[in-house]
């Protein structure tokens, strides 16, 4: 599962896009959230990989 935050993120003249990720641990099973701040392009890439 994945959620791509709402906020957009304005510095200068560049505009960045927080997104955060649910993955799920292999050893417990249990749930961790990844965040990253980038580009609105790169965020269905970043998504999709495992």
């Amino acid at each position: 599962m994945a959620k791509k935050s709402v906020a957009s993120l304005q510095t200068g003249s560049k505009r960045l896009t927080k997104a955060i990720k649910m993955v799920k641990s292999p050893k417990t099973g249990a749930y961790t959230f990844v965040e990253s701040i980038m580009a609105p392009d790169d965020v269905n890439d970043w998504l999709n990989k495992n």
